[in-house]
C-alpha cells in the first residue's frame, strides 16, 4: 500500500507546478498594490528555495531534479503570506526553513510530514512577529522602497479588530478586491477564487478538503462570534445579522481562503480517502479558528495545518480500517 501511495504522489508532481503558476496572478496584484518590492521578495524566496534544493542534491550526491517544482512553489506561497514590508533576510530564512526543515529533513518530495510552507511561516512568525503581523496600507500603484522600509507607516489587519472583539468596517468591494492592509498575496479574494477554479479544472484541488475546511470555519464564526456586542452563550438564531458580518470577515481576511486553496490540498499530506479528506478539512478548520480565538497571533491557520499534519496519516488509516470492517472497501495489500 505504501508503494502504491508513493507512486501516486510521484504522479502528482504537476500539482506544485500548477500552484506555482497560480501564484503569479496574486503576485501581479501585489505588484499593483506595493510595487517592485513585492516581486523582489517573491523572487528572493524562490531563488533561496531553489539553491537549497540544489545544495541538498549535491550533499546527497544525487542529480538535481529539474522537473520538480515543489520547493519553488512552497517558497512562492510563503512570500505571498508575508507583508510587503518584511525584510529580505526574513524571506530567505523562511524559504530555507521550508525546504530544509519542512521538506528535505524528512527525505525530500513525497516523504515530508508537515507542509513546508507552514513550517517556514511558523519559523519567521515566531522569530520576527513585529515584521510578520504589521502591514502597509494597500494602495493601487504605490511603490514601496526597495531597500529600507523604516519610513513606511504600518497598521494592523482587520483581524486585529476581531481579536479585540470589534468589527472591521471594510466595504464589500474593498474586501473582495483586497485593497486593505494584510499579507501581500492573500487579500485579493476574487483572484484567489479564479485561481481555485483553474486548479479545480486541472484536478489539482481536492474540493472535499476545501469545502469542509471553509464550512467548519464559517460555522465556528457564526455560532461563537468574536464580537463584544453579542452576549456569550447566546442562541445561534439571535443577532443573525451581526453573526453573518463576523463570519464574512473571518472567512475573507487573514488568509483562510488562500490556505484552503493553496495549502490544504497538498498531494503529499492530504489523506487519500474522501471521508478522511472531509474529516481532515473540518478538523483543520476548527483548529484554525481555535488558534485565532485563543492563540497569541491573530493569524493561526498555518499553525493549525501543522498541528493536523501530524494526524493526517493516522486519520487516513483509521478511516480505511473502519470502512474495511463495514465492508465498504477491500483492504489493499
Amino acid at each position: 500500500m505504501k508503494e502504491q501511495q508513493l507512486a501516486r504522489i510521484r504522479q502528482d508532481k504537476g500539482v506544485h507546478a500548477d500552484l506555482f503558476y497560480m501564484c503569479l496572478p496574486l503576485l501581479a496584484m501585489a505588484f499593483a498594490f506595493y510595487g517592485l518590492r513585492s516581486v523582489l521578495l517573491c523572487g528572493t524566496a524562490v531563488i533561496a528555495a531553489n539553491l537549497s534544493d540544489r545544495l541538498v542534491a549535491w550533499l546527497r550526491h544525487q542529480p538535481y531534479e529539474k522537473g520538480e517544482w515543489s520547493s519553488e512553489a512552497f517558497a512562492f506561497m510563503l512570500a505571498l503570506i508575508l507583508p510587503a514590508t518584511v525584510s529580505y533576510y526574513v524571506v530567505i530564512v523562511g524559504a530555507v526553513a521550508a525546504v530544509l526543515l519542512g521538506k528535505e529533513a524528512f527525505g525530500g518530495y513525497g516523504c515530508y510530514v508537515f507542509h513546508p510552507t507552514a513550517v517556514g511561516y511558523a519559523v519567521v512568525a515566531v522569530s520576527w512577529p513585529e515584521q510578520v503581523f504589521r502591514y502597509p496600507e494597500a494602495q493601487l500603484f504605490q511603490s514601496l522602497p526597495l531597500g529600507s522600509v523604516s519610513g513606511v507607516q504600518l497598521v494592523d489587519s482587520p483581524l486585529h479588530s476581531l481579536k479585540t472583539g470589534g468589527l472591521p468596517t471594510l466595504d464589500n468591494t474593498t474586501l473582495f478586491l483586497g485593497n486593505y492592509a494584510g499579507p501581500m498575496g492573500v487579500t485579493a479574494l476574487l483572484v484567489i477564487l479564479a485561481c481555485a477554479l483553474f486548479l479545480a479544472n486541472r484536478r489539482s484541488l481536492h474540493l472535499s478538503v476545501v469545502f469542509s475546511f471553509l464550512i467548519t470555519c464559517a460555522l465556528v464564526a457564526f455560532v461563537a462570534p468574536r464580537l463584544g456586542d453579542i452576549p456569550a452563550f447566546s442562541m445561534p438564531w439571535t443577532y443573525v445579522s451581526d453573526r453573518l458580518a463576523v463570519m464574512k470577515y473571518e472567512l475573507c481576511s487573514g488568509g483562510l481562503l488562500f490556505a484552503a486553496v493553496y495549502l490544504m490540498a497538498d498531494p503529499v499530506i492530504c489523506p487519500t480517502n474522501r471521508i478522511s479528506r472531509i474529516l481532515y478539512g473540518a478538523l483543520t478548520g476548527f483548529m484554525a479558528m481555535m488558534f485565532r480565538y485563543y492563540g497569541n497571533y491573530e493569524t493561526g491557520v498555518c499553525f493549525a495545518i501543522l498541528a493536523m499534519n501530524a494526524f493526517s496519516g493516522w486519520l487516513d488509516r483509521a478511516v480505511l480500517r473502519i470502512l474495511h470492517r463495514k465492508g465498504v472497501v477491500r483492504r489493499e495489500l
